[in-house]
């Protein structure tokens, strides 16, 4: 993978392909709901600034990152909901220049971060490259959703490749924020980038395999599709009992997606 600095470059690029969709949105724009169930425009990136905020203060001030998150007097899906419906109403100016000051803001802390540092998050701890890669997977995932909303169908780019890995290496999370016992068993996953060539994570000889192009896998472990709408062909037992459960973020896995439509998880 890329390092931090250009995990940050692309992370910009992600942010930035978002915002194009939006900058032309007045109040009514940014009211149109989203798949993700009871939320519009506003609501999405109202959800990234306030995920933002987080993460200045977990890579600023992280004993009060613990004591904030330790003294909510809800659970992480009722605070969800809170930072989202912070933006619902919001002057459409207003709203979009608290997020894009808080993207910039975030890119300097991170910048700025010691680079083997374990910053405290509501999942594991995580070094700020991992930080980056979870900004830019969740900037990728909502702004799905915001395309969706509009009639948008964006061109895959290689910035999946921070997303799909993730969604690899979050698999035994997945399984474990579930309750359930975490495999031991390798899987195999070979995904087609976009623009051509194969991106693999596992072992070759791995008897649990998942293949198919980035852009169906990226949108299975958001959580934005159902399995049975994506291209992806599995085998092994570990695979099959991995995929419907897969989830790149942290938290509750949040509603399930129906086939073709349906609730949208929200990382």
């Amino acid at each position: 993978m890329a390092d931090l600095s250009g995990i940050l470059a692309d992370l910009r690029a992600e942010g930035g392909e978002l915002d194009a969709l939006v900058a032309g949105l007045d109040a009514g724009g940014l009211a149109a709901p989203t798949p993700a169930q009871g939320w519009t425009i506003a609501h999405q990136l109202s959800h990234l600034a306030w995920t933002d905020r987080w993460s200045l203060l977990a890579l600023r001030d992280p004993a009060g990152f613990g004591d904030r998150a330790a003294g909510a007097v809800d659970g992480p899906a009722e605070a969800v909901e809170r930072g989202a419906a912070e933006g619902v109403g919001e002057p459409p100016a207003s709203l979009l220049g608290r997020w894009r000051a808080g993207r910039e803001e975030l890119q300097g802390a991170l910048c700025a971060a010691p680079p083997d540092e374990r910053v405290p998050w509501f999942g594991p701890p995580m070094k700020p490259a991992s930080m980056a890669t979870a900004r830019l997977m969740e900037t990728w995932a909502h702004g799905q959703d915001v395309a969706d909303a509009l009639g948008v169908v964006r061109a895959p780019s290689p910035r999946l490749r921070h997303v799909a890995h993730l969604g690899v290496r979050t698999m035994g999370f997945a399984f474990a924020v579930r309750g359930r016992e975490v495999p031991d068993a390798p899987v195999r996953v070979e995904l087609a980038a976009p623009g051509g060539g194969t991106w693999s994570w596992g072992p070759e000889g791995a008897e649990d395999r998942v293949s198919g192009p980035a852009l169906d896998f990226c949108l299975l472990v958001t959580r934005r599709r159902h399995p049975d709408d994506l291209s992806l062909s599995v085998s092994g037992p570990v695979a099959s009992a991995w995929l419907p459960i897969a989830q790149a973020f942290a938290g509750p896995p949040g509603p399930e997606r129906t086939p073709a439509g349906g609730v949208a998880g929200r990382p």
